[in-house]
């Protein structure tokens, strides 16, 4: 009989499991099994005026559980996902159920091996990132062999190789790399006593990938490379990294021959009651995937930071939020958070905290080529805006029971760019949000967000208010409600009530709910997906042992 990879790591996980079972129970054992679950569910409405198209399932869900195994050295763990079928706003190739992720890791004397699916990251990822964002339905796991090595006290060394996942499949392409990082203070004796931290680290990433293009000639072998270097000084902070990717022609970038690079810097100062932080970086054609026909989402070898503020407010976070440019991009942010002095005229008997955040991203200054195939950046010019966040944030308690929030935001929106769109051009749009939360007692407490956006372009204005009453330490209420009244549109001046109950028992939740959601896009770290309108009754459930 032939097995496949998947089904001998999962044989060999259910006999260790049950050998070492049989060895607690003689008492010569101390392994542990932890886990968690989570099912989100929903059940849908068709409904004309939000564009929400009938279900065919009427019903949809998604579900996971990890399990996990650890006895000294050794670990190793499973998870086994289903969605019947994909909800709504998920891509519907994960339709199905299965084991996707399953490792055996094995670490001694420095040394450490991981066979099976595991997440990774080299630097600030622009070269590689393996990781997963369940609410944007993101998962690249690798599935292979990953091995970290600490060489000497301060040299940490780290490779891999494997495949990604595709769904509930894998990728075509193969990807391998190295990483290595120096701690100088750990290194170097004389530098042990040091107060300023000096980190040195370098990364070498590869995929390899079959030439089957009737049309091109393409390279079935593609290498980035990244250094990066990281100083810590008291309240200081600095961080940079440069990367470099040789031509890599994808559907992404129209099948051009250009080299790609980027370059990420980060400083920051931090002490009682003030904290900034400087961000800038420039990306220039640094789509990296597995497979080069790959669109969207699916696998992504990189991960290319997003420099702008993630809202967390409704309006801020869901009606214009910003993605990451791959192919070409220039951007910075910078923030001050102050806390004034308790006591003072401003600052009052609680103390007050005001945070001040800008965020833009432009494009490339470029030329096309006279061949039409790639262009030419210049690296000393700004693009075309493609966004531009300013806002300010102002946190005061004004008694024991009572502390509210006051948020200002602008923005400036290329719906073009961030959205795919068509000759939609710019959005101007200001957003207003007053929060605040009463404590009655230990037990019980109201939050309340009341919140505008006004913009004369797009779907115009919105106002959204939230309310959540919490019963400590088992109970919640909720109701969020947004309100397009200023739809040029007037059929489309729509209410989007949604109502949730929760129930909390330890690390148990439990959420019911019902309403309506708007469609619209979601983002999370400069990753988005796009959301349907739907109407219907959901249903939230999560656990962990």
């Amino acid at each position: 009989m032939k097995l496949h990879f998947n089904q001998l790591l999962l044989l060999l996980l259910a006999i260790f499991t049950s050998y070492t079972a049989k060895l607690r129970g003689q008492g010569l054992n101390n392994g542990e099994i932890h886990g968690n679950f989570q099912l989100d569910a929903q059940y849908y409405n068709p409904d004309s005026a939000i564009g929400a198209q009938p279900v065919p399932e009427k019903f949809l869900m998604n579900s996971f559980a990890n399990l996990i195994y650890t006895n000294g050295d050794f670990s190793a763990g499973v998870r086994f996902e289903s969605y019947l079928n994909t909800m709504l706003g998920f891509d519907p190739r994960y339709k199905g159920t299965g084991f996707p992720y399953k490792f055996a890791t094995f670490n001694r004397d420095n040394f450490s091996i991981t066979v099976g699916n595991y997440y990774e990251q080299f630097g600030s990822g622009m070269i590689f990132r393996s990781y997963e964002e369940r609410g944007l339905g993101y998962d690249n796991a690798m599935e292979g062999v990953r091995v970290k090595y600490t060489l000497l006290k301060g040299i940490h060394i780290k490779g891999l190789i494997g495949k990604q996942r595709y769904y509930f499949d894998l990728g075509k392409g193969i990807v391998r790399g190295i990483d290595g990082e120096v701690a100088l203070n750990e290194l170097v004796t004389e530098f042990a006593e040091k107060k300023t931290k000096i980190f040195f680290g370098g990364s070498f990433v590869s995929k390899y990938e079959v030439d089957q293009d009737p049309i091109y000639v393409l390279p079935e072998n593609v290498g980035a490379w990244a250094g990066r270097v990281k100083v810590n000084h008291g309240g200081w902070s600095f961080f940079s990294e440069y990367a470099h990717k040789i031509n890599d022609p994808s559907s992404v970038n129209n099948y051009i021959y250009k080299k790609g690079g980027g370059l990420l810097v980060n400083t920051s100062y931090s002490q009682k009651g003030l904290g900034i932080n400087l961000s800038g970086k420039v990306i220039d054609n640094m789509n990296f995937r597995s497979d080069r026909t790959a669109q969207n989402n699916d696998l992504l070898i990189n991960f290319l930071p997003a420099l702008t503020r993630q809202h967390t407010y409704n309006l801020a976070a869901t009606i214009y939020p910003y993605a990451t440019q791959p192919n070409g991009e220039m951007a910075y942010q910078g923030d001050i958070t102050y806390t004034i002095k308790k006591g003072s005229k401003l600052g009052g008997k609680y103390g007050t905290t005001v945070l001040v955040n800008y965020a833009a991203a432009n494009g490339l200054d470029s030329t096309t080529l006279a061949s039409g195939l790639g262009y030419k950046a210049d690296y000393t010019k700004l693009g075309k805006v493609y966004y531009k966040d300013f806002n300010v944030e102002i946190q005061k308690k004004v008694s024991k029971p009572l502390k509210f929030t006051l948020f200002y935001a602008n923005f400036v929106y290329n719906k073009d760019v961030a959205q795919g769109k068509v000759n939609e051009g710019f959005v101007y749009a200001n957003i207003e949000v007053l929060e605040f939360t009463y404590k009655f007692n230990d037990k019980h407490a109201l939050r309340m967000e009341l919140q505008g956006l006004q913009t004369r372009q797009d779907m115009g204005d919105w106002a959204t208010i939230v309310a959540e009453y919490t019963i400590s330490p088992n109970w919640f209420f909720s109701t969020v409600n947004q309100y397009n009244y200023g739809n040029p549109n007037e059929d489309s001046r729509l209410l989007y009530p949604i109502g949730q109950i929760g129930f909390i028992k330890n690390s148990t939740r439990v959420t019911l709910g019902y309403g309506r959601q708007r469609a619209g896009i979601f983002c999370i770290g400069g990753i988005c997906r796009v959301v349907p309108a739907s109407n219907g009754a959901t249903i939230s459930i999560s656990s962990s042992f």
